[in-house]
């Protein structure tokens, strides 16, 4: 596996944590989450930029980069009460599509093997194809449920010519095996595509999506309560799939695909960090964070605090909290 620091910008640790070395299991033995990036966008259909997104999600953040971020709500500090390293970026040529994500593959399957969580900055949704088959080489295929936040299903079966791109791993996850369709989850879908073609297959599939719709009729609560027992009804295990788009580009501006009328951060951030905290996560990745399109960092900052609301729902589980506090910032007052 060739990997280095980042592929594109400065050589930097997810807001200072440890770096950690996939070549040398000593590195990361004994840690709760291994962050690795995956700096490809060579399955975009429309405005490339993602490969970009690994540099920004690092390192956008107001606050020192000090390996410390105490959570307001949740009473947990995620960079220091659980053991939180960066294995950098896999090396992924956006030219050679097989190569990129047979690397990714095995770099992912190395971190699922070791015990620990690893959390996947892309890049563009390509790379939920091995991110999500890497974690079910080591937890079993058929056994990891899907969590997918995202305006587009990326259920395509040829794109332009080729099986992969970002498009298309969802299907390619079910066809494989790797994930069951009857637990597949989507949450956040709008717009016009894909047509009834797939539309039918995914069906056939027994997959479950939540259009935006019906997000706004039922209530995204009602919705994810749903989603939760679904996954956890027979699956050991959830993959957490977080395509930035998922959001109203007035929330997320700085991606690929834009679609109006999805969720906006507070539901997305809140949504994570409910999963994470309630939720058996064995593996995460959050998608198409493309910085060339982005303003005023609003779509990295987004992508940084899901990443921390999703570290930070993993400590709190770890350490026993079973749900999220409604109770005042200030006792006492």
């Amino acid at each position: 596996m060739t990997r280095y620091g980042a592929q594109f910008g400065p050589d930097i640790t997810f807001l200072g944590v440890d770096r950690c070395d996939l070549d040398d299991p000593a590195s990361y033995a004994g840690a709760d989450v291994v962050i690795v990036g995956a700096p490809f966008d060579g399955g975009t259909s429309h405005r490339p930029g993602a490969r970009f997104g690994p540099t920004a999600i690092r390192q956008t953040c107001y606050l020192p980069q000090d390996g410390s971020r105490p959570h307001l709500a949740l009473r947990v500090d995620a960079l220091r009460d659980i053991r939180v390293v960066d294995a950098g970026d896999v090396e992924m040529y956006s030219g050679d599509v097989e190569r990129s994500i047979g690397a990714l593959e095995e770099a992912v399957h190395a971190v699922a093997s070791s015990g620990a969580v690893p959390l996947v900055l892309g890049g563009d949704h390509t790379i939920a194809l091995p991110d999500a088959t890497g974690v079910a080489r080591h937890h079993g295929y058929g056994n990891v449920s899907m969590l997918h936040f995202d305006a587009h299903a990326d259920t395509g079966h040829i794109e332009f010519g080729s099986l992969y791109g970002h498009g298309q791993p969802m299907r390619r996850l079910i066809e494989s095996g790797a994930l069951r369709g009857d637990r597949f989850l989507q949450i956040g879908l709008r717009g016009y595509w894909p047509g009834p073609e797939t539309l039918a297959w995914m069906a056939a599939q027994d997959m479950r999506s939540f259009e935006m719709t019906e997000i706004g009729r039922r209530g995204l609560d009602d919705c994810l309560d749903e989603a939760f027992a679904l996954a956890t009804d027979g699956c050991e295990g959830v993959f957490l799939s977080v395509d930035v788009d998922v959001c109203d580009p007035g929330h997320a501006p700085g991606t690929g695909t834009p679609e109006p009328g999805g969720l906006s951060a507070r539901q997305l951030l809140d949504s994570v960090r409910r999963i994470c905290l309630e939720l058996p996560v064995v593996g995460i990745d959050i998608v198409e964070v493309a910085p060339p399109y982005d303003h005023a960092d609003i779509t990295a900052y987004l992508a940084n605090r899901v990443a921390l609301e999703a570290l930070s729902g993993i400590a709190a589980r770890r350490k026993g909290i079973t749900h999220d506090p409604a109770g005042p910032l200030l006792e006492g007052r």
